[in-house]
């Protein structure tokens, strides 16, 4: 793996909305090392649920380069960028978005559909990765049946399945309490641990404090880019 797992330069993205240009990026450059926390952090409308699309492989940028674990994908095809996306990236969203009328299982298993894995396969990885975040004995149960740090949980499992190295996280305490907030934390601070790379977008300034370097965009720049001494997530009792 290089030096620089992701490595921006120039990145702008703009939108046509209707007779109007929207400049949602203006030239950004960001390099992030491999193995380490970031959070990106911004009001809204500052790039960077934008710029988390774009590292994401998820969007394409209007001008500048985006080279992922040494490789330019910058221009590369949709198929190619889901391609690129199944390899290296796991995503953990606000809204958990997880399909309510099958099991944690089953969800955990989706991505691992997507590539082929035969049944027995991914049976065994899915059951694997909801033991990493404690809900071995939950296994059969649908959302419905889940509070929300559960559902929260089976997320990241279903974002650690396919072993990416990096972890997007999108306001993923967004819709959860304080006790839940911190457990959520401390499963993302222990992939850190274990060499994962995780990007947390979140306007929550105590969440951000749990990452090792804070990134904060206003109206599609980077205007403050800080290294600090992340919080330990405790789990409360």
């Amino acid at each position: 793996m290089p030096a620089a797992l992701i490595e921006m330069r120039g990145i702008a993205r703009t939108y046509v909305m209707g007779d109007n240009l929207v400049h949602a990026l203006r030239g950004v450059d960001l390099v992030i090392e491999p193995g380490s926390s970031i959070a990106i952090m911004g009001t809204s409308g500052s790039g960077k649920s934008t710029m988390m699309n774009i590292m994401g492989c998820l969007d394409q940028p209007t001008q500048g380069t985006y080279h992922l674990n040494g490789k330019d994908v910058s221009r590369l095809s949709r198929s190619q960028l889901a391609d690129v996306r199944g390899r290296m990236i796991g995503f953990v969203f606000q809204s958990f978005n997880l399909l309510s009328r099958t099991s944690a299982l089953e969800n955990v298993e989706m991505p691992l559909m997507y590539q082929g894995i035969p049944s027995r396969e991914r049976h065994k990885r899915a059951l694997a990765a909801l033991a990493r975040v404690g809900l071995s004995d939950r296994s059969d149960h649908h959302s419905s049946q889940l509070s929300g740090g559960q559902q929260q949980r089976v997320a990241i499992a279903r974002a650690l399945v396919g072993e990416a190295p990096v972890i997007m996280a999108d306001e993923p305490t967004g819709n959860l309490d304080t006790k839940t907030s911190y457990e959520v934390m401390a499963i993302l601070q222990g992939l850190v641990a274990e060499g994962k790379t995780v990007i947390l977008v979140t306007h929550e300034h105590d969440i951000a404090a749990y990452a090792s370097r804070v990134v904060t965009l206003r109206d599609g720049l980077i205007i403050d880019d800080k290294k600090q001494v992340p919080l330990r997530a405790e789990v409360a009792a």
